[in-house]
């Protein structure tokens, strides 16, 4: 039977793509896929940043 592998948190899963994401940046030209990469990186911090809002407004709540 298969082992499975140990489930990541959202914030492991965000920032192991937003390392493989510089990772191919540093290889890319400027151009259209470039800028794609960065607006994925942009997203990326977004989604961060969202969740870390939200979950201090979930702790707040968890609080009172």
């Amino acid at each position: 039977m298969r082992r499975r592998s140990e489930p990541h948190t959202f914030e492991q899963r965000l920032d192991a793509q937003r390392l493989r994401l510089e990772n191919e940046l540093t290889g890319l030209p400027d151009g259209e896929e470039r800028n794609s990469v960065l607006a994925r990186l942009d997203q990326l911090q977004t989604a961060a940043e969202m969740y870390g809002f939200l979950m201090l407004r979930e702790e707040a709540a968890v609080l009172r």
